[in-house]
Formats: structure tokens, C-alpha cells, sequence
């Protein structure tokens, strides 16, 4: 299903599952070559393009000279689709629940893209838990706007409210203004969003002289990137609602903690695991680290996925046989349960013997006033790692490398100060608003 968050996107993904049929999503904003990769690896057999709601959609289905769909009763939007008689199939499985409901490709942030399968009972799971800790109710409704093609945006924010019976208020795209009239005067309750979003939203407001009015909105959430302090001070200044905070993964569709909606927090911890979740943090053999101290987190629960699609061997490295799924996300746990990411084990730079996590340089940074977002990779250079920083700055900014070399150099240890700082228009990100590294890796 290539598309953007549209009314038959939705009734398409509706309509796979009726049929047992796996519902491969994807970005309709994903470049032909991407696309095709995917296309190439999975073999679906039928492509459905979202036409009437996305431009690139569109020119998908016209390189694909795909044939328009009959007009139904129900006007969901126009369709167009492409069949290959020829490809494979797969068996369906003897348990509905246990039968693959959707098939997603990683966003691909490092490079090597893999198709996760999650079945229904993987996303039923996550959508009535989300909507449970979110107190969703019919008289919600949900600012749409992360990717439905994405697995939070699949399994929380669209089957979590329609679990509940809210309403969704789709955005194909993300524009600050069109968020702000949203929320200012189509009663929305509940925006969720990448750090990104709710960044360029404050920023709209002030360059525009927006007053805030938000008047039924109740919950407001990061999720997708790290949240910096500065940031979550300055969101729950104008918005008025806390900032919740949560962590998860496509292989774990994707929930794993969430911070509690009774009991929000002042600091950035991504909460605590959700309900029926199993969590360790282990350090490289294994062993569980004692509270306090850094180590990579594993989970296992109804949320953990069925596999990467053809790919057993990648599947074995990720899901251990007693079914713990090890994330390659490094974080501690707190005495009080609550957990802290801390980076990505691949992302960890060594320089001259010390840890440098980006996440603790990217937050010195995004808490600049002249910087959007953020971001922080390592690049090896004679034997030793630097640490290398990319900034996206508000528009009509002058901060200049010198300037936030000095800013750096206030809060940060020597061994943490970037050694090169590079100003970018727009830092680049997949169309969930994540910072794709691998392509700032290539400008290092």
C-alpha cells in the first residue's frame, strides 16, 4: 500500500486483514529506487497506490501504469493498483492472531532497511495497551499526522484510537500552521509527534506571533527520537499539558515503555515498560547490570515480532530462542523503574578511551536558541573516534560554528566537544521526521 495518511490507505490496510493478506506499507514519499528495493524484496501481489491524497503516490502509479480502482459506493478517495500474477504468496496461518497483519520496512536510519513482519495479535496488543494508557475515548480527536505507514503511527495513534472509537483528523504532511489552525479550532485532544514537530511548531508560533489556543487538548507526546530538556520545557510552557515521553522500535510494533499519564515527569526518562512487557538492561555477555548503570535493553511480550521477513539469519541475531528481542538500544533503569536511553550501542563513539553517547551532545546542542534539532555521529580517524555534529538552525539564525563550539565548550567535557560542528539547511530524515545518520555519516 503505497500512500500518505489518507481515508483508503486505512480501508485498504482494512481490507488486506479481512482477506488475511499481509499489508505491506509504505511511504508513498519514498524515492523510486527505494521503493522498487522493497518491492524487488518482499514481491507483493498486488501494489495499491493512495492516489487522490498524495502527489508521489500519483507518479508511482503512473511509472507503474497502474490500473485506476472501480469507484465504490463509499467514496474512500481514489485508487489505482498493479497485480503480478506471478508472485509467490504466503500460507496463512492456522491462528488469525498469530498471521502476519502487516509487513513493514525499516525506516532504514542505518542504512540496511529489513522487512518486519507483526502480526495481528502484535498490533491489537499495542492498540488496546496504548489505548488504555492513554484513556482514549469516543469524544477524542487524534491529530494524524505521523506516517500510518510507520509503526507508531499504525499501531498506536491510528488502530489506538480507533480502538477506542476516536476520531482521526489524517495530515498527509506535516506544516506547522496546518497544526496550529488543528488544534485551535477543530477541537483536537491529542497530538502526538517526533521531537521535530513540536521544535518547528514553537518556532512557528514565534516567527508568526501566533498566540496559542489549544482549547481541548489534553495529551501531547514525543516519540521516535531522543527528547532533550530544553525542548520539553519549552513545549509544556506554551502547550500548557506535559510532554509525554516513550521509547519502541519497529521490531517491538513498536511500544516498549511509555511514561504514565498520571504521573508525568520532569526529566526526559522514556517512563517505564508498559503492561505486560518483560525488560533487562545486559551488558555485552549478557548479564543483567545492576540499576543505575548503562547496558543494552532486551524485551519480551506480545508485542515482539514474528521476524524479518526472508531473513532467518537476521531474525535468529535479533530474537533470542526463549524470545527475548535484543534492541541495540543502550539505556539504565532507575531504582524506580523508570528508563533513560543513553544511545545506540552502534552509535556509542569511543574517543580516546571515553564513551561519548551522541544523545548527551545532541542535547547541549538543541538546547541552543538558535538550533532546531540536532544531530551527532562518530567518525574513526587515526586510530581514535572524533565526534562530529550536524545543526539545523531557525530560520533567520546566525549562529556560527565558532559560537557553538563556545557554547559546547561551557557544558561539555573536552572528550565530548564535537570537532567539527556543520550548519544545514534541513538535516536529512525519513518521513517520520527521524534523523537519517547513515546519510550524515556520508557527509563526515
Amino acid at each position: 500500500i503505497v500512500a500518505e495518511n489518507s481515508v483508503a490507505q486505512i480501508v485498504l490496510l482494512f481490507a488486506a486483514a479481512r482477506i488475511d493478506a499481509w499489508a505491506l506499507v509504505s511511504n508513498a514519499r519514498l524515492s523510486a529506487g527505494e521503493l522498487d528495493a522493497i518491492a524487488a524484496h518482499a514481491r507483493p501481489k498486488l501494489i495499491a497506490f493512495a492516489t487522490e491524497a498524495s502527489p508521489d503516490a500519483r507518479a508511482h502509479a503512473a511509472r507503474h501504469d497502474a490500473t485506476p480502482a472501480e469507484t465504490l459506493p463509499v467514496d474512500i478517495g481514489a485508487w489505482s493498483y498493479r497485480v503480478d500474477a506471478s508472485a509467490p504468496g504466503e500460507p496463512v496461518a492456522a491462528d488469525g492472531a498469530a498471521q502476519c497483519a502487516a509487513l513493514i520496512y525499516t525506516t532504514g536510519t542505518t542504512g540496511t532497511p529489513k522487512g518486519v513482519m507483526l502480526s495481528h495479535r502484535n498490533l491489537l496488543f499495542i492498540a488496546a495497551t496504548s489505548s488504555m494508557l492513554r484513556r482514549v475515548a469516543p469524544d477524542d480527536v487524534v491529530y494524524t499526522v505521523l506516517p500510518v505507514s510507520h509503526v507508531y503511527g499504525l499501531a498506536s495513534v491510528c488502530l489506538g484510537s480507533l480502538y477506542a472509537g476516536a476520531t482521526l483528523r489524517l495530515a498527509p504532511r506535516f506544516s506547522p500552521e496546518a497544526v496550529r489552525v488543528a488544534l485551535a479550532d477543530e477541537g483536537v485532544t491529542i497530538f502526538q509527534g517526533v521531537p521535530a514537530m513540536h521544535a518547528k511548531l514553537l518556532e512557528h508560533l514565534h516567527t508568526h506571533a501566533h498566540a496559542w489556543r489549544a482549547p481541548r487538548l489534553r495529551f501531547a507526546y514525543s516519540g521516535g527520537s531522543p527528547l532533550d530538556a530544553d525542548l520539553k520545557t519549552r513545549v509544556e510552557r506554551v502547550y500548557g499539558v506535559p510532554l509525554h515521553n516513550g521509547y519502541g522500535m519497529t521490531e517491538s510494533s513498536p511500544t516498549i515503555t511509555q511514561t504514565p499519564l498520571d504521573a508525568p515527569r520532569a526529566d526526559c526518562s522514556v517512563g517505564v515498560p508498559i503492561p505486560g512487557v518483560e525488560m533487562r538492561i545486559v551488558a555485552p555477555d549478557g548479564a543483567d547490570v545492576p540499576r543505575g548503570e548503562v547496558g543494552e535493553i532486551r524485551v519480551r511480550g506480545p508485542n515482539v515480532m514474528l521476524g524479518y521477513y526472508r531473513n532467518a539469519e537476521a531474525t535468529r541475531a535479533a530474537v533470542s530462542p526463549d524470545g527475548w528481542l535484543s534492541t541495540g538500544d543502550l539505556a539504565r533503569q532507575e531504582a524506580d523503574g523508570s528508563v533513560t536511553i543513553a544511545g545506540r550501542s552502534k552509535e556509542l563513539i569511543i574517543r580516546s578511551g571515553f564513551n561519548v553517547y551522541p544523545v548527551e551532545v545532541e542535547q547541549v546542542l538543541n538546547a541552543h536558541p538558535d538550533v532546531v534539532q540536532a544531530a551527532v555521529v562518530g567518525r574513526a580517524v587515526e586510530g581514535n573516534e572524533e565526534v562530529l555534529a550536524f545543526v539545523e538552525l531557525v530560520p533567520g539564525a546566525s549562529a556560527t560554528e565558532a559560537a557553538l563550539q563556545a557554547w559546547c565548550a561551557q557544558r561539555l567535557a573536552p572528550y565530548k566537544r564535537p570537532a567539527r560542528i556543520r550548519v544545514l539547511d534541513a538535516l536529512p530524515a525519513a518521513s517520520t521526521g527521524k534523523v537519517l545518520k547513515h546519510k550524515l555519516r556520508e557527509l563526515a
